[in-house]
């Protein structure tokens, strides 16, 4: 990890941002999802947009995607667990479409670790389109 973490940066303000997401969703009523990019230029990985949207439902979450780059998408889920006990789980959803090219698919493939460990998510589920990411409410169950 130590050379992702001298090869890609996070601002002040995007750590503190994933430190109130993380804490502010822990005990989540509803999904709530924020999309992150890398900056090709200054490798800095911050959210996909000024605002740090939040995605609050899986359908909404793909319409924020683009069609040919990869995105990490930080996932607070509430579910009730197979066993009947609710839960929480805080996922990072590594978004990887078949049609990205690959010096986005490497760039991406570097800094996940790093996203993972920064983000402290629990753990990291790969999808590739919609239909994956609709999915993940079965696969955050068991």
């Amino acid at each position: 990890m130590a050379s992702e973490a001298r090869l890609y940066t996070f601002s002040s303000e995007t750590l503190e941002g994933l430190r109130k997401f993380r804490l502010g969703t822990s005990r989540a009523s509803k999904p709530q999802a924020v999309i992150y990019m890398i900056d090709k230029g200054t490798l800095e990985i911050k959210p996909k947009d000024s605002m740090a949207e939040v995605y609050t439902s899986l359908p909404e979450i793909p319409d924020g995607l683009p069609d040919h780059a990869p995105r990490f998408v930080l996932l607070s889920y509430p579910v009730t667990l197979n066993s009947g006990r609710q839960a929480t789980p805080y996922v990072l959803l590594y978004y990887m479409p078949a049609t990205a090219n690959n010096e986005l698919k490497m760039l991406y493939a570097g800094a996940k670790e790093l996203m993972r460990n920064t983000a402290q998510v629990g753990k990291v589920l790969e999808v590739a389109d919609e239909e994956d990411i609709l999915g993940v409410e079965e696969i955050l169950k068991e």
